[in-house]
């Protein structure tokens, strides 16, 4: 598709780029998006590009007017702040003069580290303002109990996307540039002794890696889900001082702590093992990398450089650095996009699509209740507690009905890195803050200027941020079929989380729950364990030698393939009972399975497509287009597909879960 919708949208399928020479009943993601992948270059400062990356643009530039003009607001005004911590990242002149100086003192309090018990105090303290440690924190509600807050205790301490990294071969010349970027990085801190320093931190997050679970079994919502006293949370690193002195750091609000969610175990075991005196030099190495990592892009050219260097060019195949003034709006973006977005919301959010977009959820949902009805492999016990999830599903369209409060947090135009620490504890502060609260249900987790939604187990609720509400995947001027092929399906997709392998453990109230009979669990597992297999033998075009982990990616292919059948239902449900037109020689069942495949538009680099294999639970574009609509009979029917087409799947191997 084109960088704009076109002016006069009747099917909303961008006909010129439909490509004659694939057809789509051999490849749909290539005959709506062939020519333009063929003639589009992925600009030099992403990794990849489509759809999503179009609207993330507009959604930018959009975001910068607002920045640049709250950079002349009242002082103190929420405006001012996000003005002033724009103008801090803007200013180069000053943070070129200041070099490594905004980080000095913190590495002065890593190098006086002189004991484990030292070490854990320190980080403690440290994570406050957003170094990160070898635990990852943040506040959740909790599983088994969803009307209040819990602390979750996640592994962390890498700096490698994920323990695979440290140990799979095809990542070795990752592993060996790893080693090199440790010591340049260290070295543009001051230290000495590089080479030493660099591989005894590399050797410790090799040690950390081997105690990481994997990430197919950090998706278990069961495995993950271990309640502990802080007594038992510390005893799992063998020595309880280690965790309570840590803890005694981090000096959270009374209470907060008493008990956790600890998802993973077994590493604060394998943690506790580490954190031994033979391996002081090493953990004080480690937390100065800790420091320089996290600051790294806020501070003067050669550090930002040197990290572009191996988180974008080594890891993602990206040439080129984003502008100066992309990574300030990414700043705000992160530290206060709620202040931000409702501004955002008021200029570019008319009320019409909101109205648009609760019509559209009625029909899906609506479908979905007539499919869990009709389900022939579910018994009637199931079948009653799925339907009654159903109903207690809360859709959140646009923005917050309440905006984040950001007053107690302080900005200067002439601080960078401290603006960056005074962020991240405000919002280490916030989050802890929840601790005995009542929960706060009208919270949202994306701002409204985010091209994503999302579906939230715990709270049983899919929320559709501003900005996904346009081109390619809604406009509430064209024909119908095409927004439920697009925005529709995406709808489908986050309610069938609700309902996919994980999110099926939870019941409407977000409580860990076992609601189904054994057989309807075993008929269910049957199914994903046949999507599973499909994925699993899929490798993208252009690094054949790579393949989907189907293990990895099953829940969202659950959420493609019952959002996409679902959307199908709901269509034809928004009809009632009419035959559609043809529009622009189309008929509705070709512009509903076109706009599918035209909202998952993607171009990405080799480096990039293999990073994502690795660790992402979606699967590649093409595959979320063309292996879905293999499963959906439907889309036999569209385009009379046969079985001497390549996209042709025998009835018998085709999977239908919702």
């Amino acid at each position: 598709m084109s960088d704009t919708a076109p002016d006069a949208l009747t099917s909303g399928i961008e006909l010129d780029e439909l490509d004659p020479a694939t057809r789509p009943q051999d490849d749909l993601f290539r005959h709506v998006n062939g020519r333009w992948i063929e003639r589009t270059e992925i600009p030099a400062d992403r990794a990849r590009y489509g759809s999503f990356y179009l609207l993330a643009e507009e959604a930018e530039r959009a975001v910068r007017d607002i920045i640049i003009e709250a950079q002349d607001s009242e002082p103190g005004t929420e405006e001012r702040k996000f003005g002033d911590l724009y103008s801090s990242f803007i200013d180069e002149e000053t943070v070129e003069k200041l070099g490594s100086a905004p980080i000095a003192g913190l590495l002065e309090v890593a190098a006086a580290v002189d004991s484990i018990p030292s070490l854990l105090a320190t980080l403690g303290n440290l994570e406050r303002t957003g170094t990160s440690g070898f635990f990852q924190l943040y506040v959740d509600n909790d599983p088994g109990n969803p009307e209040r807050y819990l602390v979750v205790v996640e592994q962390a301490g890498l700096g490698l996307p994920d323990e695979s990294y440290y140990r799979e071969e095809s990542f070795a010349q990752i592993r060996e540039a790893y080693r090199l970027h440790l010591a340049r990085m260290l070295d543009l801190a001051g230290l000495d002794d590089l080479a030493d320093r660099a591989q005894r931190v590399f050797d410790l997050e090799t040690a950390l890696a081997a105690a990481h679970w994997d990430n197919v079994r950090t998706r278990d919502s069961q495995a993950t889900y271990n309640l502990a006293t802080v007594d038992e949370f510390a005893a799992l690193a063998g020595d309880a001082a280690l965790i309570g002195t840590w803890l005694e750091g981090v000096d959270g609000p009374d209470g907060a702590f008493a008990e956790v969610v600890v998802r993973e175990p077994s590493f604060v075991t394998g943690l506790g093992s580490l954190l031994v005196e033979d391996r002081l030099d090493a953990w004080r190495d480690w937390l100065s990398w800790q420091i320089v990592r996290g600051t790294a892009a806020y501070l003067s050219s050669e550090f930002v450089e040197a990290n572009f260097d191996f988180y974008g060019k080594t890891l993602t195949g990206t040439p080129e650095m984003r502008a100066r003034w992309k990574r300030g709006v990414s700043l705000v973006e992160g530290s206060m996009g709620e202040a931000v977005g409702r501004t955002y919301v008021d200029r570019h959010f008319p009320p019409s699509a909101k109205v648009a977009m609760d019509e559209l959820v009625d029909y899906l949902v609506d479908a979905y209740r007539d499919s869990i009805a009709a389900i022939d492999w579910m018994g009637e016990d199931t079948r009653a507690k799925a339907l009654e999830k159903l109903e207690k599903f809360t859709p959140k369209i646009g923005y917050p009905v309440r905006w984040r409060d950001y007053s107690s947090l302080e900005t200067d135009a002439s601080d960078l890195v401290g603006n960056v620490r005074r962020t991240a504890a405000f919002e280490f502060a916030r989050e802890l803050g929840k601790i005995g609260r009542p929960l706060d249900r009208d919270e949202w987790f994306m701002t409204p200027q985010t091209i994503n939604a999302y579906y939230n187990p715990g709270f049983n609720e899919i929320v559709f941020p501003a900005a996904i509400l346009q081109f390619p995947f809604f406009t509430a001027d064209r024909d119908a079929a095409a927004n439920y092929g697009a925005i529709g399906a995406v709808i489908g997709h986050e309610i069938g989380h609700g309902f996919d392998d994980q999110g099926s453990r939870f019941d409407g109230d977000g409580r860990l729950i076992d609601w189904w009979t054994a057989d309807d669990r075993a008929a269910f597992e049957t199914r994903t364990a046949s999507l599973i297999k499909q994925y699993d033998a899929l490798a993208p075009l252009q690094t054949p030698d790579h393949h989907v982990n189907g293990a990895l990616t099953i829940g969202e292919n659950i959420g493609d393939l019952g959002g996409l059948g679902i959307a199908w239902k709901a269509y034809l449900l928004s009809l009632h009972g009419e035959e559609p037109p043809v529009v622009d020689g189309l008929t509705g069942a070709e512009r509903f399975f076109l706009s599918w495949a035209q909202a998952w538009q993607l171009k990405a680099r080799d480096a990039e497509v293999i990073r994502l294999l690795a660790i992402d639970p979606h699967s590649p574009s093409e595959f979320r287009c063309n292996q879905i609509v293999r499963n959906v009979d439907a889309f036999y029917d569209a385009f009379t597909v046969t079985d001497s087409d390549a996209l042709w799947l025998p009835p018998e191997d085709r999977v239908s879960i919702w």
